[in-house]
Order: structure tokens, then C-alpha cells, then sequence
């Protein structure tokens, strides 16, 4: 078991993406002061994306200017190509994050494009962000199960992480989309994963469809893994993947890794504030089970 787990908290812009009611960029940067606050050390801020296709995160570079000076965390960006990164560094991103899929169906359903023509694209972007010292992340999708061809090979999941481990991305985070991986799907991959990618440059992301969030991160973290993806309040899911809710919550994935005497460096209290924050704005009870349990106690003590 790893001693310390960096999370890398991706509400404001995976969580939020699909919502369908406009969210205020006041409210989004109030959200990611908080979650920097709570001594999260990486909170991905948005995506410079179309605003035909993700209307909700429109607002890229009014987010990423109200945020320049906020101190105490990385805030990458996701750019799906390079007209997205250009427009990122032009607001002042440090940090990009670029996603393919290891499913040619998802692949182009998601961006429009073969996952050969995705890696080209990002082939591009790394190239110019190696230029001016940007970091890149990489994301896969779909590594365990894809919503149009069922379950994906782990040998086709490693050949997309290894592509984009070689073009220069620092990390790569092996995404479970639908949330439909189980510890005896998620073993596997990771196996072949780690043989071509080493482990202290991958990091898992998980969606709780099925609730089986929890249980795969603590196989990820057993096989070496030490990053991992989550989401405040468990917001987000994936537009393309029907029955697919959202990610996995920061605040389970905190008192897990706390419980197991792991750091994190976050406040779990903090965290909590945070995602009841953007629960009362989107009007709707948290999506996290240990803010739900925490709230009860806390009301059971006041009667």
C-alpha cells in the first residue's frame, strides 16, 4: 500500500460538464478555491472544448483567468486538439490534459476521430507543449468496458497508454467510463498496463455505476498505483455512456485512504464543505456516501 495517494479531484470540469443547467463561473471558482483549499494538490479546472459540444464549460477563459493567482495547487485543463491548446496557454494554463479511448467505436462517437487520428492530434499538442515546458497528462477511456463494443481487450488499453506515455504525457490515467470494471476486470489491464508503462506514471479513474469505485482503487493501490481520480460530491458522468453515473466521490475516496493510514494531505472536513456547497447549488443531495452519513450524524446530534 502506497504511503501518501495524490488525488487528483476533477469536479469542476468532469463533474460538472454534463450538467444541464448553466452553471455560474462564480460558482465554479468558488468551487475550486475550496477544493485547493482543502489541500487537494492537483483540481482540474475546465475544458477548452467546443462550446457547441460541452455548452456548460463555455466559460474556459473567464474560469482559468479568475483562478491565475490562486496558490497551493496544480490546475490543468483538458484540450481536446490544438486549436484547444493554444486557446488554454492564451489563458494562462500551466498544465494541460489530453484523452483517446481504447475503444475505436467510443473513440469516435466521443471526439470524432480513430484512435490513430486522436494520437496524431495529440502527437501535435505534446509537441508544442514539450516546447514551452507544459506538462501533459494523458487520459484512456473505456479501459475495461465500452458502451457500443462491450468489453475492451487489456492488450488494446496498453497499446493507447504506452502511445501516449512515449509522446511525452507525465501521466497517464486509465479511465473506467461506464463504471462497469470490477477488481477481476481491473487486475488484468493493469497487469498489461504496467508491463509497457511503469507504475508511478499511471493514475485510475472510476465511475461508481455500479458501485465498484472503491473496491478498484484499493487493487490499483495494492499493484502500485499511487494517483487517483475523484470527484467532489461524486459529480459528473459520461454524456455518451448510458446508465453511467458519476465519478467516484473525493470525499469516500479521502476516509477510505484515511482509514487505511494513507495521506492524502486533504482536509476531509474541508472537502465535505466544499462539495455541500455545490450540492445546495445544483440543488440536489451529494452523490457522496460519506458526506450523506456525516450529515446524519451531525443531525442526530442536534436533536
Amino acid at each position: 500500500m502506497p504511503k501518501f495517494v495524490k488525488i487528483v479531484e476533477v469536479g469542476p470540469r468532469d463533474g460538472l460538464q454534463n450538467e444541464k443547467n448553466t452553471v455560474p463561473t462564480s460558482i465554479k471558482v468558488e468551487l475550486i478555491r475550496r477544493l485547493v483549499s482543502s489541500g487537494l494538490p492537483v483540481v482540474e479546472a475546465t475544458s477548452f472544448v467546443s462550446p457547441k459540444w460541452v455548452p456548460q464549460l463555455a466559460d474556459a477563459k473567464d474560469v482559468m483567468e479568475a483562478v491565475h493567482n490562486v496558490e497551493g495547487a496544480r490546475l490543468p485543463v483538458l484540450t481536446p486538439n490544438m486549436k484547444g491548446f493554444q486557446a488554454a496557454i492564451a489563458a494562462g494554463a500551466k498544465e494541460v490534459a489530453v484523452f483517446a479511448s481504447a475503444s475505436e467505436s467510443f473513440s469516435k462517437s466521443n471526439i470524432n476521430c480513430t484512435i490513430e487520428e486522436s494520437l496524431a492530434r495529440y502527437r501535435a499538442v505534446t509537441s508544442a507543449a514539450k516546447e514551452l515546458s507544459i506538462p501533459v497528462r494523458g487520459y484512456v477511456s473505456c479501459v475495461v468496458g465500452c458502451p457500443v463494443e462491450g468489453e475492451i481487450p487489456p492488450s488494446k488499453v496498453a497499446y493507447v497508454a504506452k502511445e501516449l506515455y512515449e509522446m511525452g504525457c507525465f501521466e497517464i490515467s486509465l479511465a473506467d467510463t461506464i463504471g462497469v470494471g470490477t477488481p477481476g476486470s481491473v487486475v488484468p489491464m493493469l497487469e498489461a498496463v504496467t508491463a509497457v508503462v511503469p507504475a508511478e506514471n499511471l493514475a485510475v479513474h472510476f465511475h461508481d455505476t455500479y458501485g465498484q469505485s472503491l473496491p478498484n482503487i484499493l487493487v490499483s493501490l495494492q499493484m502500485g498505483i499511487s494517483t487517483v481520480d475523484s470527484s467532489v460530491a461524486g459529480l459528473g458522468g459520461c454524456p455518451y455512456a448510458k446508465g453511467a453515473s458519476g465519478n467516484v466521490a473525493s470525499e469516500d475516496v479521502v476516509y477510505m485512504l484515511h482509514g487505511l493510514g494513507v495521506k492524502t494531505n486533504v482536509d476531509l472536513q474541508k472537502l465535505l464543505l466544499a462539495g455541500d456547497f455545490i450540492s445546495k447549488h445544483l440543488g440536489r443531495q451529494s452523490g457522496s456516501k460519506t458526506a450523506i452519513a456525516l450529515s446524519r450524524v451531525v443531525d442526530a446530534s442536534n436533536i
